[in-house]
């Protein structure tokens, strides 16, 4: 009990979590029979990591077969499903889970000072759920019919008259969304019932807000989807006219459907994101964060008018000159919580001592990336130049740059900022470094040319295109080749680290929220004694009495 942090005391454990199991059995099943939030927030990882993987490589072969006008590697059905199975990839089984599933499952309960989740063995099963339904996934590819080839949005009438085998793969997004459901309940419980004494909301860190905020999300808007995915179903087998035109059935019905839910879920990925970029910012810029009530209403603020946004996607669909006016303000509008972010937090590093260790450089990158995202949002939810840019290139880019650039480069941010306290090993910091700057070179060459030549008239979706575009698409596709191997780059020294990587200190960061009291990794019920909060989050006052181990 020697050493302090922010003058609190670190309890150092005997032994890890990784040491400890919370039922009787010992090697693999001690893990897959687990209920600690820790040891299920890693198993995430780990098959979230390995999706991740497969939708990259995916993406990579799209991009050689684009590298010049006619064929290269594959054929044009091959292209088709390809590109559906890499948005059903990478929505699906990587960024709607990734952030919540992973950090949310490890650090939530830390956070907040409990010792686990609300609902250990409902945890346990989210995770199960999740690998059946990418099982799912990985069986549609071989079932008669071949690969689903529709798109990641299963537009109706081509999903129910594609001889593909749809029903199985949307079936699979089906059974995921059960997981996203279970892990929001859980979350919500946790945050209401599990506050250690002394933890008020306004005392919580804003990824526990970001986090509280996507649990609605996830179990308000997730079971619109359920539903839309039966009906198509119910549907392909048995021919109800519900959404297909030829039977009596409105396709614009299914678009609105879609979009409820899936609109509201482009905030499931990226909420858990903006908490943690208000977790990384404070600790290297050493300051306590600026307008902390702020972020907190923001991330609510998001989640609930994202709610209402959902049509600006069918602009073009024939709807009522009223109703797009109605949908392009509110596109507008529910930009103003996210410029009240992006203000705070370049804010906060105003005057701050700033320590640019690598968490903290990828946080500069998802600001630059996400802001040209949100930015080029804004010319989308515009409605002249939406007419112009819809179904185009620069919508591929947007959405890229949002995602991508948003929820997936916070998801290395996260992976370096967290990586010490959950495997106790430090990782190179010029290698991570590097990789950085690997990574933003490659992603602006790989993306940006698409909103030139979205803007120039290049449909998305397309096998082939004129040899007007050639040029950028090469430009694209060896930004591709950076990116991926900057990926395998990361993977390579995480993995060195994790095996001979120097031991971690308690807090390598400086950190002050509650996981940086305990142990690295942590013990297996996180604190000897559940922690009294007496301060306000994010209060860098006490840290010159830091005592490193």
């Amino acid at each position: 009990m020697a050493d302090t942090v922010a003058g609190l005391p670190v309890q150092h454990a005997e032994k890890s979590f990784y040491q400890q199991s919370t039922n009787k059995y010992s090697g693999i099943l001690s893990w897959l029979l687990t209920t600690d939030h820790k040891r299920i927030g890693i198993m995430y990882l780990a098959a979230i990591g390995f999706f991740f993987f497969v939708g990259a490589v995916i993406g990579l072969l799209m991009r050689l077969e684009l590298i010049a006008p006619g064929r290269q590697i594959m054929d044009a059905q091959t292209y088709n499903s390809f590109f559906t199975l890499h948005g059903v990839i990478m929505i699906f089984l990587f960024i709607i889970p990734g952030l919540p599933a992973i950090f949310g499952n490890f650090f939530l309960p830390i956070q907040i000072g409990a010792r686990d989740v609300a609902f250990p063995r409902l945890n346990l099963l989210s995770w199960y759920i999740y690998m059946i339904g990418a099982a799912l996934v990985l069986v549609s590819l071989f079932l008669p019919g071949g690969p689903i080839d529709t798109g990641w949005t299963f537009y109706i009438p081509y999903s129910v008259r594609s001889t593909t085998n749809v029903s199985m793969a949307i079936f699979a997004a089906f059974v995921l969304g059960f997981s996203s459901i279970l892990t929001g309940i859980n979350f919500v419980t946790t945050t209401h019932r599990l506050r250690a004494p002394g933890m008020s909301f306004f005392k919580m860190p804003l990824f526990v807000w970001a986090t509280y905020a996507t649990a609605w999300i996830q179990i308000i808007a997730t079971p619109v989807i359920g539903i839309t995915i039966l009906l198509v179903i119910i549907e392909r087998l048995f021919g109800v006219g519900i959404f297909d035109p030829a039977l009596g059935g409105d396709p614009i019905l299914f678009q609105h459907m879609f979009w409820i839910y899936s609109h509201p879920a482009v905030y499931i990925m990226i909420l858990p994101a903006m908490g943690v970029v208000s977790e990384i910012i404070p600790t290297f810029a050493r300051r306590t964060i600026f307008g902390y009530k702020a972020i907190a209403m923001s991330s609510l603020a998001i989640a609930f008018v994202g709610y209402l946004v959902w049509a600006h996607h069918m602009f073009t669909s024939g709807m009522s000159d009223t109703a797009r006016w109605i949908f392009s303000l509110l596109t507008f509008i529910v930009a103003l919580p996210s410029g009240v972010k992006i203000f705070n937090w370049v804010a906060t590093m105003y005057k701050g001592s700033i320590d640019p260790q690598p968490p903290f450089l990828w946080v500069m990158n998802f600001i630059f990336l996400f802001s040209i995202g949100g930015l080029t949002g804004l010319v989308l939810g515009s409605l002249a130049t939406n007419i112009h840019l819809h179904d185009t290139y620069f919508v591929v880019a947007h959405f890229h740059y949002v995602m991508f650039g948003g929820t997936g480069t916070i998801f290395f941010a996260a992976m370096h900022y967290w990586f010490p306290k959950m495997f106790g090993k430090m990782y190179n910091i010029k290698l991570a470094r590097i990789a950085v700057l690997l990574f933003f070179v490659g992603f602006n060459l790989l993306y940006f040319p698409k909103f030139i030549m979205g803007y120039m008239g290049m449909p998305r979706r397309y096998y082939d295109y004129l040899p007007q575009f050639e040029a950028l698409q090469e430009i694209s596709t060896v930004g591709s080749w950076i990116v991926v191997g900057t990926l395998f780059f990361i993977l390579g020294y995480l993995i060195h680290a994790l095996l001979k990587g120097k031991k971690a200190t308690s807090n390598p960061w400086g950190g002050v929220t509650l996981e940086w009291h305990i142990a690295s990794p942590p013990s297996m019920e996180n604190f000897a004694e559940i922690p009294t909060v007496t301060r306000e989050p994010y209060d860098f006052s006490q840290l010159k009495e830091m005592k490193n181990e």
